[in-house]
Parts: structure tokens; sequence; C-alpha cells
């Protein structure tokens, strides 16, 4: 065959040119250090968003309600939680913070609210500031808080500051929320809190300690510069929890596989060169280090563990039996170069399946799994072999101290005993054991079906609690302390409604049009169950609201308005454009401009949705309610986006694993064709991984792992590192068989490769089973997932290979041109 040339010729580099291939990679390796120091970091959920069409609306929401050339702002919720913040000394408390905030010149504070400022506002009209709303709290008696505040709870504004246990006969509830806003310089964004930074961080910061001076105890500051902060966190404590522990095992296990100090260091350089080459390059091409590719280190350590033992395990096997360096390593070289081809070719397509991906950072994650692949297959499978070849001819020269130069699962081995197990079966029943893995895996299949989708904030977040022991670490390892996971159940659990989680339906009209209100308006009957409700309609902002806030107050106004209301029920219905101007030459004129535009074309609503009702829900409410709209309405928001992105990361995981799957099938065909003369052994070598990923699907439904951000990966990545296994076994087979009859060579092959896989399986396990260990809970998550897909592909290509290749041996016998080799 032609590409035999190709591995001749890399055979006598390997070890004709050994000390040059050595040095031209350390060379390489000094040349991609220099992109290291240019990674930059990207976190949170704001880098899914990118690109979404709900997204980029809600951005064209945002960028045409908001006034132009003004500086830019940003808010702080003051959380308070006692018996019944309704009382007098609680609202001093929430009062005495605003007041001290209002008073700290660096929190740049504008303006703040609270439902004590309400209650103070219904007791002296005239206390507008919040030093005399302070003093109109002080002089006023029990009763008399009381009867304010059931006056104030006809304010809808009033009772979505307070939690869902507000009680108006007895004035009490046990929650209530403060609203600081903050002026920001303009055109500095003040972020989501959902990716690194936020400016909004170091203010939100030093609002926690200013509160708590001023008496505060019972109130957290919370808000979106704390959530960025602790999303930052987040990554750096994970990587500090878990590097040194994969760290550990790494070496444990890899000392056990090789039984060699210096084998263990070479492999352990090509495992540090192949990190480098993959994060110089991100640097070099300026990707941004993200939560998702976190899982790179341990996929790249994974598969560089396993080219490493099986290269030294096979060079070793044929050194046992007096062969010389140069040979032996030809031989190795001339079997494994063409086997970690083919697993690198599989696994790259199972990783850049991921670019079929709508969201940006599992297209990255894709990308550079794919080159980290790529890079780890050249230091392995060139570099390595030709250090191996350096350093057993110094062995021959100098006194190195030497150690087992054993393969793993040798014939006469406990080891090598315990992996012919598959073939035992495969000599017995391989037909019936065949078909009971057919049963399970469409059984798993089906089962898996049920697999939950997600994407939030939680999945970035470390939990509530973590356990008591990773609490209790010694710095640098202890954890940073984590307040959001906590503040925000408390909210979903304690509120109504959520803060700033509502929904919005973005209008285009023209808005001059007759009846563009109307539509607005007889949008919120009979809202969705999702909606917040009052009397029947939802409780919504619009101009429809600012109009009626300023009917109250205004009746000049309210004349206006009357005369172009021909049904009488509030909103006018003609001379919409004399209705507009009117508000905007008035000091309603920056309340109008939240909600319709200055030219006039186009509105934006705002609705309040339940805290507990889910993503789902709220999207296909909201797009409902815009479809009541005879105008072009579009549903949007946080939570629409966010359940965009859940049903993209969906549909990606179902893309990518077919595109993964059907691509890796047809290469498989194609390579054993060119290689071999038969395209059968890629269905044999397939059967093992669609198992595995079935496997590995039915187990995320058990054990409730949906699939979210870093877990939506799972499926296809299941295919790039399962084949893996396989193919070693497979294609070892091949060259045995060519030689000897069908139970020596599939004997030969288990102890061989068996014993290689076994080591590897161990080691990548243990060294990316630590990820459970992260703070990040979805990189926790693909830590599971990852450890759990390789002990599946282990057992499955050890286990259900043996009777696959029996099964093929027997189809040949029947069909000669079905599967004979060249």
């Amino acid at each position: 065959m032609n590409y035999q040339r190709y591995i001749d010729w890399a055979d006598d580099r390997i070890v004709e040119d050994s000390r040059k291939v050595v040095l031209t990679f350390l060379v390489v390796t000094l040349v991609f250090s220099a992109g290291l120091g240019n990674i930059s970091t990207n976190a949170g959920t704001q880098q899914f968003t990118t690109g979404l069409p709900a997204e980029e609306a809600f951005e064209q929401v945002n960028t045409e309600f908001s006034p132009a050339f003004s500086a830019d702002t940003g808010r702080t919720q003051l959380i308070q939680e006692e018996s019944n913040v309704l009382g007098k000394p609680a609202m001093l408390r929430m009062l005495r913070a605003q007041e001290s905030l209002e008073k700290h010149e660096d929190l740049r504070v504008t303006s703040t609210s609270s439902a004590a400022a309400i209650v103070a506002r219904q007791l002296d009209p005239s206390a507008t500031t919040t030093e005399a709303q302070i003093r109109t709290i002080e002089r006023a008696t029990d009763s008399e808080i009381d009867a304010a505040v059931g006056r104030a709870a006809d304010n809808p504004r009033f009772t979505s500051l307070l939690s869902n246990d507000f009680n108006r006969e007895s004035a009490s509830a046990s929650a209530t929320i403060g609203v600081v806003t903050h002026e920001l310089p303009a055109g500095l964004s003040s972020g989501s809190g959902q990716g690194g930074t936020s400016p909004l961080t170091d203010i939100q910061r030093q609002s926690q300690f200013t509160v708590e001076a001023a008496g505060g105890g019972s109130i957290t500051v919370f808000g979106s510069g704390i959530l960025a902060d602790e999303f930052s966190n987040v990554v750096a404590d994970s990587l500090i929890l878990t590097v040194p522990a994969a760290i550990l095992f790494i070496l444990f296990f890899l000392a056990i596989a090789y039984r060699d100090l210096a084998d263990m260091a070479l492999g352990l350089g090509a495992l540090f060169m192949a990190i480098v080459w993959t994060f110089g390059f991100m640097g070099l091409a300026g990707i941004p280090f993200s939560q998702m590719l976190i899982a790179v280190p341990p996929l790249l350590l994974a598969v560089g563990i396993d080219f490493g033992i099986h290269a030294v395990n096979r060079y070793r096997e044929e050194r046992e039996g007096g062969t010389g360096i140069e040979q032996s390593m030809r031989i190795t070289t001339d079997q494994l170069l063409v086997a970690f081809g083919i697993v690198t070719g599989t696994t790259v397509i199972g990783f850049l399946a991921n670019l079929s991906s709508d969201l940006p950072p599992i297209r990255d994650f894709g990308y550079v799994a794919a080159v980290g692949i790529v890079f780890t297959f050249l230091i392995f499978g060139v570099f390595l072999p030709a250090a191996k070849v350096e350093l057993d001819r110094l062995r021959e020269a100098y006194p190195i101290p030497t150690f087992s130069q054993r393969p793993l699962g040798s014939e006469g081995s406990r080891l090598g005993d315990v992996l012919r197990g598959g073939v035992a079966i495969a000599e017995r029943t391989p037909v019936a054991f065949l078909l009971v893995i057919l049963v399970v895996t469409a059984g798993a299949g089906v089962y898996a079906t049920g697999i939950s989708t997600s994407f939030s904030q939680d999945d970035f977040l470390p939990p509530e609690d973590n356990p008591d022991w990773i609490e209790s670490l010694p710095e640098p390892f202890a954890p940073s302390e984590y307040t959001v996971t906590e503040t925000t159940n408390f909210l979903d659990e304690r509120f109504t409604t959520t803060q700033g989680g509502g929904v919005t339906v973005y209008v285009e009209g023209p808005m001059r049009q007759d009846d563009a209100l109307e539509q607005i308006y007889r949008a919120g009957d009979d809202p969705p169950e999702s909606f917040v409700r009052e009397d029947s309609r939802a409780e919504s902002s619009s101009i429809v609201t600012v109009i009626q806030d300023r009917t109250e107050q205004d009746p000049q106004f309210r004349a206006l308005v009357s005369r172009n209301d021909r049904n009488d029920n509030g909103v006018p219905d003609d001379n919409l454009e004399e209705i507009y101007d009117y508000l905007l030459s008035s000091s309603s004129r920056d309340a109008a401009l939240n909600y319709i535009t200055e030219d006039y074309r186009s509105a934006r609503i705002t609705y309040e949705v339940e805290a507990d009702a889910s993503d789902g829900e709220v999207t296909s409410d909201a797009q409902d309610v815009a479809d009541r709209f005879r105008f072009e309405a579009t549903a949007t928001g946080s939570t629409v986006v966010f359940q965009a992105v859940s049903d993209v990361i969906f549909e990606s995981a179902i893309v990518s694993l077919t595109i993964a799957l059907s691509g890796t099938a047809v290469f498989l065909l194609f390579i054993y064709w060119v290689i071999e003369g038969r395209a059968s052994l890629g269905i044999v070598n397939i059967v093992p991984v669609v198992v595995t990923v079935a496997l590995l699907a039915g187990t995320m439904r058990y054990l409730g792992i949906p699939l979210n951000a870093i877990t939506g990966t799972m499926l296809a990545l299941t295919i790039g590192l399962g084949v893996d296994y396989s193919v070693h076994v497979v294609h070892r087979f091949a060259d045995e068989y060519h030689e000897y009859d069908l139970v020596t060579a599939l004997d030969r092959t288990v102890r061989g490769t068996g014993g290689a896989l076994f080591g590897s399986m161990l080691t990548t396990v243990f060294g990316i089973g630590v990820l459970a260990l992260a703070v990040f809970p979805a990189i926790g998550q693909f830590g599971i997932l990852t450890a759990l897909s390789i002990v599946y592909a282990f057992f499955t290509s050890l286990l259900v290979l043996p009777s696959t290749l029996v099964v093929w041996h027997r189809a040949t016998n029947v069909w000669p041109g079905f599967g004979s080799l060249r």
C-alpha cells in the first residue's frame, strides 16, 4: 500500500534521526510557549448567548430604549430578611442602609427605592428624601405604620418588593428587596454579571461594607458585580482543587503502568508538551480561555496517557522477545502510527462535530480540542518514540537506573488472565452475548430519550453548600466564599416575581397607528399561567402604564387622553402622535422613552413572571402573548434568551452526535479498506462505540445530569474517546490475524493491547474523574461523565469486541468477500 511508504519514512526519521527529532520538537515547544502569556479569560453565561436571535432582539431593545449619550447605570439589590420587614425597626434599618449608600460618593448612587420608602411616603407625601423618610418612620406609631402599609398594598410596585408571604391584614412580610441605582461613565457597560469582570463588582463589594457599618446586619447586598466576581472565582477555585489531585492520581497510576522512572519522565514530558502546544496555540490564535476549555487539558491527558502507555508497552513486547532497540521501535511505530492515526482521525471528527453548534464557546471547544489532539498525535507518535530510542541508547552506554521493562498484561500474568474474559465469552456464546448487548443498548437508548436540557446561571456557580471537607481545606486550596447561589435560591423561593427575570415583548409598529396602544393593552388580557396577574390582567409596564400614571397626575393630559379615548377604557386610540408629543415634552419624557422610541416606530412591554415558572413555560407563554399583536412582535428578555440557549444545546447535542457517529463510521470504513483491504472491520470497530454512547446517555438520565452548556458535548466526545479503545483492539487484532488463528489472535490482542488499555483506563479515569471535585458544577458533571465514558469504552472494547470479531470471522467464511484481509 502507498501509505506504507510514509510509515517507513516516519520510522526512519524516528530511529535514524532521533536526536534531530527530539531537538525539533523542543524548539517548537519554545515557540508555542510564547503564546501562553496572551491567553485571556471569558466566564459565565453571556459567552453562550452571543449571536442568538433572541439575544440580538434583547440587545436591540436595550439599545433602542436607552437614552443616547447618557451615563450607563447599574443596580444593586438590598435583600432584607427578618421576622417582619414591615415593622418599624426593620424599615429604619433598610432606610439607614439606603442613606449610608447615598452619602458614599464613590458608590455613585443616583437613586434608591424600597418598600420602607413607599410606606414613609404614604405617611408623609412630602418625604421625598431618604433622610425625611427616616424621620417620618421614627415619628410614626405602629398603628399608623400598619395603616400606611395597608394603603401601600394597592400599589403593585410595593407588593413586588415584598416576599410572597406578605399579609396585608397584619402588615407583615419576612423579606423585602431595596433597589439602588448607580451611575457609571457613559459607554462603560454595567455588565450582566455573567462575564469575567464587571465595573459594578468593586461598587457592590464596597456597598457590603457600607451596609454592615450602618447596622444593616439583616441586609444582603446582591447584584451583577458580585455575580461576575463569583463566576470568575469558580474557574480559579476549580483549577486549584482539581489540578493537584489530577497530578497525584496520574503520577500514581503512571508509576504502575510504566514501572520505570525514566520512561515515566518521558511520558510526563510529552504530556506537558501537549498542554503547552495547545494553550500556546490558543494564545497565538487569540482564543480566550472559558469554563468550557477547562475540560481540554483532561481530554488531552486522556488521549496522551493512552498513546504513551501503548507506545512504551508495545515496544517492551518486542524488546522482551530479544529484538534490538532500532528494530523494536520500527515494529512499534509501524503498527502504532497507523493506530494512532486512526484514533486521531476519529477523535478529531468527534470534536469537530461541535462546530455545528450555534454557541461560540462550544465551537471554540471543539476547535481547540481537535487541534490539541493533532498535537498529541505528533508528540506521542513521533517525539516520544524518538526520545525512547535515545533513552535506551543512553542506557546501553551509561549506567542509568532501569526498573521493570516488562509489558503490562503479558502471558502468564494475572492481569492477562483477567483481560481475556471477553475472549472466553467469544469462544462459547458470541451470538447470544451480542443479542443481550443489543437489547441492553436499545433499552439504554430508549431510556436516554428522557434526558433533560438546561441552561442557567446555576450551571456555572457552586452549589449552595459545599461538602465539609472542601470547606475545611487549607490555603491555597480553600475555595472562595460563595453567596450567589444561596441568594438566588432565596429570591426564587420567597418572592412571587423574579427581580429582573421577567420577559419583554418588542413591538415594531408604527406606533402612531390608532390601534397601537389598544393592541398593547389587550395583549395583557387573560394572561397565561406563568405571568403574574392583577385583576385578570398581566402585571406589566409599557407606554400604556406611563400614560395611565401621567393621567392620574396631570389634569390637562387627562383631558387630552379622554378626548382621544373612543371606548372609554383609559387607553387613547386616536391622535396618538399628539399623546406621545405631550409625554416627551413633559417630566414623563424619560419614563416614556423607556417603552417607546423617539421616532414612535417601536415599543417594548415588560411582563412580570412567576418565580417558580420554568424557562420553557415562560418562553412559550411570552411567545403566545407576542402572537396576540397584529404588529411584528418578538418575545425576548434574559429568560427567553436562556431558553433559546437550552434549545440550541439540545439541538447541538443531537446534531453533533449524528455528525460524529456518521463521520466516524465513514472514516473507519474508508481507513480499514485502505490499510487492510476490507471496510467491514470499520463496522466491527463502531459497535462498542455505539454501545458506549447508549450506556452513557442512559446513565446521564439515571443520575439526573442534564444536557447543559458543558455536558451537551459529551455524546459526541464519547465517540471520540471511545473509539480510541476499540481502534487499538481492532487494529492489533488485524495485525495478529495475518499470522495466527482467530482465538490466538484475539488472545494476543487482549493480553498485549488490553494491558496497555487497562493502565490507560485507570490513569485517565482517576485523572479526569477529579473534575468531580470542581466547585464549578457543570465541569464536575463533565468529569464524572468523561470518566464513565472511558470505563464503558474499556469494557465494551474488551468484552463486546471479541464476540463481534468472532461473528465477523464467521461471516467471512459464509461470504469470503465480506471480511477477508489482503
